[in-house]
């Protein structure tokens, strides 16, 4: 999967602003201020790290050898995923809804309601 299609997906989230708080290398998704998605760009191949339920990240770790503990993550809840063409693009649609739900289930209620709010991409 190639960038453009990845945020392309990703700009579609209800919400989701792109960042880079990290430099120029370091493409952030956020939602509410919370981030979901860092896409490494300087990698190749391109390297995502995404939110992941710490049961159904070992999943994914023992399932797919592109997908590792998060790069500077905590890495019981953020997977790193090397986009090489080894996962296939429904799953990778996954991981990314995954993540992006997790972190709106963790935000405030207030926050949650404002959200849903928002007029839809």
């Amino acid at each position: 999967m190639d960038l453009q299609t990845v945020t392309a997906y990703l700009d579609k989230k209800q919400g989701a602003v792109q960042d880079f708080p990290f430099g120029p290398d370091a493409m952030v998704y956020k939602v509410m201020g919370k981030m979901f998605a860092l896409i490494a760009l300087e990698s190749s191949p391109l390297r995502m790290n995404l939110k992941c339920d710490p049961d159904h990240a070992l999943a994914l770790r023992s399932i797919y050898p592109s997908v590792s503990p998060g790069y500077h993550m905590n890495k019981n809840h953020w997977n790193t995923v090397i986009l090489d063409g080894s996962i296939p693009s429904d799953h990778l649609f996954d991981m990314m809804d995954d993540s992006y739900d997790l972190v709106v289930a963790g935000l405030k209620k207030a926050d949650r309601e404002k959200l849903s709010r928002k007029p839809s991409k």
